[in-house]
């Protein structure tokens, strides 16, 4: 079974953006050690918490500090953007680094209405598959206006998916499609389902190949587990209150005082993460592999903390599934 990271460049509020984007170039080289297949990192913006607000500048970044690891976006969020940019992007990241880019695109913004607006204005998650096939013809060298250094090289080409939308567009395109079960668990298996009944084989793939990115938090003991839990679990309240902050630490998240109905709200969301020991990762990683079946595992660790977040990967890397 492949492993790979997504990393969220967390920024906890004992930390700077700076300290964040160091942490994750150093977990970008301990990957490649451990052997873990890949490593995206997302597109957010407007979330003090998060620091990869740039994919291609920290893919980029994160290649020439690496060798093998093939590195992309988690993705792009391609309602943001001009696909023609994206193309130029991307093809420069794949002149630079041959062989080892990924261009995982999402459909929603990554961030609240306006911030979207500001981004690019008047743009529309629906277009987003005339948007992904005016990407790909810019790649492929044959539209009117030419992507350079495009000149038919390419990244892999993802799709990324929540829900249904994407799942059946990955298919119909005979694409690789990413389904978000840390955030959606709810819809994973419908989504690949569909995602499976609508494949049609390309010239990039003869059979489906679905990666799930699942929520692991993995330490040495259940407790340091859920200690390191603690500042996902206010975050995430935090992003549904419309309050999105800097990631708060584990003191600062244990010593809230939650409601009952908070914490029901809390749990309800994150009733998929995968937090424990190794032992109870191992057995929560084989479930999820069993159940959805997927060609390959995608593990997002948001701690804030450096050193626990490099022992989780560790912790995961030996106990990953078969």
């Amino acid at each position: 079974m492949r492993l790979s990271v997504l990393d969220l460049a967390p920024v906890s509020s004992d930390r700077t953006p700076a300290e964040a984007l160091q942490a994750s170039t150093e977990l970008a080289r301990a990957a490649e050690e451990l052997g873990y297949h890949r490593y995206w990192v997302a597109e957010h913006h407007g979330m003090p918490g998060i620091a990869s607000s740039a994919p291609a500048v920290l893919i980029a970044h994160l290649a020439a500090a690496t060798s093998t690891l093939r590195l992309g976006s988690g993705g792009v969020m391609l309602p943001n953007h001009a696909p023609l940019v994206i193309a130029e992007q991307f093809a420069t990241l794949e002149a630079l680094h041959p062989g080892r880019i990924d261009l995982g695109l999402g459909r929603a913004p990554g961030t609240d209405q306006i911030t979207a607006r500001a981004l690019r204005r008047g743009a529309d998650a629906d277009d987003f598959p005339q948007e992904v096939a005016e990407l790909r013809g810019y790649l492929a060298g044959t539209g009117r206006v030419k992507a350079v250094p495009a000149n038919g090289a390419s990244p892999e080409i993802w799709l990324l998916g929540s829900s249904g939308f994407s799942a059946r567009l990955a298919g119909l395109l005979g694409l690789p499609f990413a389904f978000a079960h840390h955030f959606s668990g709810d819809n994973t298996l419908p989504a690949l389902q569909l995602y499976r009944d609508s494949f049609r084989p390309s010239e990039v793939l003869t059979e489906p190949y679905a990666m799930v990115t699942a929520a692991v938090i993995c330490a040495d003991t259940a407790e340091e587990a859920t200690r390191l839990a603690a500042p996902m679990r206010l975050a995430m309240l935090n992003l549904r209150r419309g309050t999105p902050g800097l990631l708060p630490t584990p003191e600062e998240a244990l010593a809230y005082p939650y409601t009952g109905q908070e914490n029901a709200a809390i749990d309800a969301f994150t009733w998929s993460h995968v937090v424990g020991d190794p032992d109870t990762v191992r057995d929560g990683l084989a479930d999820l592999v069993r159940r959805t079946a997927a060609d390959e595992l995608m593990i997002a660790t948001n701690v804030g903390e450096p050193k626990a977040r490099l022992r989780s990967h560790e912790l995961v890397a030996s106990v990953r599934p078969e």
